[in-house]
């Protein structure tokens, strides 16, 4: 029980330094686009552009897959 928390909590972490940085950067999130997708449909997919889209549906993934492995990490490492 305790490794699937600390894999959770370092998912949390990662998405939410992930979320701050590229809101810096003016790139689209997932609070930005699930709203606009809700309301338009899958043409949001379309009208949301390239670099968002590669961010929210292949870089934002990997990220949240980083963020397992390094909570995975720090279990083994302390068990």
């Amino acid at each position: 029980m305790i490794k699937l928390y600390i894999i959770g909590l370092s998912i949390l972490i990662v998405a939410i330094i992930a979320n701050v940085i590229v809101g810096k950067l003016g790139i689209s999130t997932w609070y930005d686009f699930g709203p606009n997708l809700y309301q338009k449909g899958f043409i949001a997919i379309k009208e949301v552009g390239l670099l968002n889209s590669l961010w929210l549906f292949l870089l934002y993934p990997l990220c949240l897959g980083l963020g397992y492995l390094l909570g995975l990490s720090i279990f083994n490492f302390f068990s």
